[in-house]
Parts: C-alpha cells; structure tokens; sequence
C-alpha cells in the first residue's frame, strides 16, 4: 500500500514537473520571439538609414560627374568653337592670298601679251634684215663668180679640200708630236715609281729544296731509329708520311718530302723522339701527334705576326691561318710566305707613289696566292679560288678582284688589280727567286752571247747587267770601224727577231789595235 501511493507520489510530481517545464519552455520562447523582433526591427531602422546615407552619397556623386561631363562637353565645345574660328580664319586668308595671286598672274600675263607682242616684232624686223642680207650675199656671190670664173659650189668645194688638208697635216703633227711626248713621260715616270719600288723593298731569295736532313750524334742512332725489323722507320713513315732515307752519310739522316708541313712534322718529331730516348711505334704516335698540333698553333702565329708587321687590320681568323701556312709552302722553289710579304711591300710603296688606297694594296698583295694552299685538291686556277676564299670571309670587292685578275683569269676593275699583277712579276722574276726562272735566265743570257758567237770576226760576247746589255769585243784585223757599227745593228735585228725579252738590250761593240814592241 505504500509502494502504491509512493508510486503514485512519483508520478504527479513527474506531471507537474512536465508541466512546470512546459510553461517554463513557453515563456522562454516567448521572450525569444520578442528579442529577435526587437532586433529585426532594429537592423531594419539601420538599414534604412544606412540606405538613406548611401542614397544621399549616389545622388551627391552623380551631381558631381554630372558637374564634371558638363564642363568637359563645354571644354569640347570651346576647342571646337576655336578650331572653327581658325579654320575659318585660314579660309579667310587663303581667299585673300588666291586674290592676290589671281591679281598677280593677271599682270603677269599682260606683261606676257606685251613681250610676245614685241617679239612678233622683232621677229618680223629680223626676217626683213635676214632677207636683206640674203639678197646682199647673193648679189656679192654672182659678183665674185663673174669675177673668177668659178661658181660658188666650186670654190667652196676647193677652199674646203684645202682647210681639210691643212687640217689633218697639223693634227697628225700634233697627234704625232702628244704621242711621242706622252710615251716618253709615261715611260719615265712608270720606270721611276717601279725602281723606286724596287730598291726600297730588299729581300733575301732563298730556293726550298724536297729534303731536309737531320743531322744525328753519331750513327748508333740510325740503328735505334730504324728498329727491329725496321718497325720504328715504318711507323715514323707512316704517321708522318714522309720518306726517310737511312743511308752511309756519316750522323746524317735525309727526310724526303714534297709537302714541307709534313716534312718540318717528321724533322721536329724525330728530333724530340732522339732527345727523349724513347722510340718504339706508340711513342712515335703519340710525339707526332702532339708535333702535328704544335705545327697548326705555329701555323696561327706566323700568321698573325705576318699581319702585324704588315699593319693589316681585321683579318678573318681563317685568312690568318692560310698566310700562316704559306710558310711551309714554295712556288717554283719560292719561299710563298716570303713573296707574299715582299709582294705586298712593293703594292704598298707602288700605291703610295700612285696616290691609291696602301692598306688595300697590301691587304691585296699579301692575299693574292692564298688559293696555292689549299688542305684539300681543288681543278680552280690558284687565283680564282684564292678570289671565292676571299669573297666567302668578307673582304671587300677590290681585293677580290685583284686576287682574282692577277694572272688574267677575270677582268681587272679597279686601279689595285694591276699593281698586284706587276708587282708578282717582280717579285718572281727576280734572278735567283724561282729554279725555274733561274733556268731560263741563265739559258737567256747564254742565247744572247750565241747569237753574237754567230757573226764573222767575234772574238769575245758578255751578256752583262742582267742580259740587258751585250759587249762584242771584236778581232781588229776582220772588222774595221766602219763594220763595227753595221755589226751592232745587225746583231740587235736579230736578237729582235729571235728572241723574247723583258726590257731593251744594250748592243755594244768594242774594237782595239794593239802596236806590241820589244825592246831588246
């Protein structure tokens, strides 16, 4: 029983709990529901008066840029009132400059009328004396021809032979006479500048051989340099590709080579391979390797020496490398570095005296064989390969076309082709330059004494100064004085009509009576 009532007591105070908790619940929402309306209430007010300040501030805005269109549509509206008015003004003035112009050429062109006017008349007065003095000349003509008994075409035909060969009497003097005066002075003056050039430029001639030799110690290296079985010879001839001749010449060794690069790579190399001691196949690969190497940094260096000494600016690298190997190459036995330097000397001294360009003479000069060393075979003639060598490194058309025309393969355009032209010839032909020049100059000299050999009473004949004069001593008993100046002229027609020659010839003959006595 009180289980039952404590159950029940649990009960209503569950209910009325619950119950209390509602009404508590209520009025709290209660009070939740007029807080958030009071705040919404207040977050409208300030939105209103926020939107209020925003409007206010659009509004004073769009006054302000509406202010500001406004002075500039007024701004736009002044500089096109002004651009008018001056547009107008310029109108204004040129109506006024077309007035005045229009008055002027209206003056202008009465002072026309009137000049044409006056000379229609003078014009008309012309015609009259012109018709007057016709008739005058014509009546003066019938009178000389009644007086002569010639008519007027024939006199003039006679008086116009003769002043025709007067005429051409004196300018065939006179062409004759500017002739003679202009080959004498070109003459002169040609051989000044050359003779000057000539002995202001001195150079040693030195003729390259095929061989080198290299002289040993003593002849217990030919053995160790041969090898076993002649392998070290082999290997040497075959990284060098030269001939290397071993034979009984005491501490001698001869390289043989037609190629001098190959041949100063195979004396250097050798010489090192001798120093050191070492000498089996890898050595001698290996040295020379680093010989062929040294050969090419020499090669740039003499190049570039080359330039240096011959004021010669902005030279292409590869150009300097080919003057550099100019060094170990020879024309007809000729050193071609030396003639290459010495000719461009000579077109240096020569342009000067001619009043040209001496930096592009020497530039010229010393380029004009580069196509004579080429690394590989080229069928071009020297000079036109050296000509594209040059065009392909940037030098300039004057060069290119001295390189080019020195031996006549292309046509000479500019005043330095000729000198370049000359000056090789006389930096080849000197005697003792070139083997085969040399050759044909001592053949040369010996033809002339022959030729005076050929004639009767000839004792002795010296071809001297270079061939450009022949002394003939004579026997006195077989040509008399009278002979001796007919034999002189007889010898030179025939040197004339036999030979070929630089230059002139010098004929003289000498003639002497000796009276030998004894006293006894």
């Amino acid at each position: 029983m009180n289980t039952l009532i404590i159950i029940i007591g649990c009960l209503a105070g569950i209910g009325v709990g619950f119950g209390i908790a509602k009404y508590l619940e209520k009025a709290n929402v209660s009070n939740l529901i007029k807080n958030a309306k009071k705040e919404a209430s207040s977050i409208l007010k300030d939105a209103k008066v926020e939107a209020e300040s925003i409007k206010k501030d659009k509004l004073l805005q769009a006054k302000e840029k509406f202010l500001e269109l406004k002075s500039e549509h007024e701004k736009e509206i002044l500089a096109k009132d002004k651009k008018i008015a001056e547009a107008e003004k310029r109108t204004r003035d040129k109506e006024s400059q077309v007035s005045n112009e229009l008055a002027k050429t209206k003056k202008l062109n009465d002072e026309i009328e009137q000049k044409i006017a006056d000379y229609n008349n003078r014009i008309e007065h012309i015609d009259k004396k012109q018709l007057e003095v016709e008739r005058l000349h014509k009546s003066q003509v019938e009178q000389l021809e009644t007086i002569s008994g010639l008519s007027a075409e024939d006199a003039k035909n006679q008086l116009m032979e003769s002043l025709k060969a007067e005429a051409r009497t004196n300018a065939m003097a006179y062409i004759q006479e500017t002739l003679e005066e202009a080959k004498l002075t070109a003459q002169q003056e040609a051989k000044k500048i050359i003779i000057n050039t000539i002995q202001r430029v001195g150079t040693e001639e030195a003729v390259e051989n095929c061989v080198s030799v290299f002289n040993i110690e003593s002849d217990d290296v030919k053995g160790r340099i041969i090898g076993r079985e002649g392998r070290n010879i082999r290997a040497l001839e075959a990284a060098t590709g030269v001939e290397i001749i071993v034979d009984d010449t005491p501490e001698a060794i001869i390289l043989s080579c037609f190629d001098p690069v190959r041949r100063e790579v195979a004396r250097l190399a050798l010489h090192k391979l001798v120093t050191d001691g070492r000498i089996h196949p890898a050595r001698i690969e290996e040295v020379v390797a680093k010989t062929q190497k040294q050969i090419e940094e020499e090669i740039i260096e003499v190049g570039k020496r080359t330039v240096i000494d011959l004021g010669i600016h902005g030279l292409h690298l590869e150009l300097i490398k080919i003057v550099g190997r100019m060094k170990y190459r020879s024309s007809y036995g000729q050193n071609l570095l030396q003639h290459s330097r010495e000719v461009a000397k000579l077109c240096g001294i020569m342009a000067a005296e001619l009043g040209l360009n001496v930096k592009l003479a020497k530039r010229a000069g010393l380029l004009h064989d580069i196509g004579k060393v080429p690394e590989t075979e080229s069928e071009l003639p020297h000079a036109i390969l050296g000509m594209q060598w040059a065009e392909k490194y940037g030098e300039k058309e004057e060069v290119c076309n001295a390189i080019g025309a020195h031996h006549d393969e292309i046509e000479m355009k500019s005043l330095i082709s000729p000198i370049i032209q000359v000056c090789d010839a006389i930096s080849g032909a000197r005697p003792g330059a070139r083997r085969q020049v040399l050759d044909s100059y001592i053949q040369r000299l010996k033809d002339l004494e022959d030729i005076a050999y050929g004639f009767n009473g000839v004792k002795n004949a010296y071809a001297i100064q270079a061939g450009r004069e022949l002394r003939v001593i004579v026997e006195s008993e077989k040509v008399s004085d009278e002979m001796a100046g007919s034999l002189s002229f007889d010898i030179s027609q025939k040197i004339q009509t036999e030979m070929t020659y630089p230059g002139q010839v010098k004929i003289t003959v000498i003639r002497e009576t000796r009276a030998v006595n004894i006293a006894k």
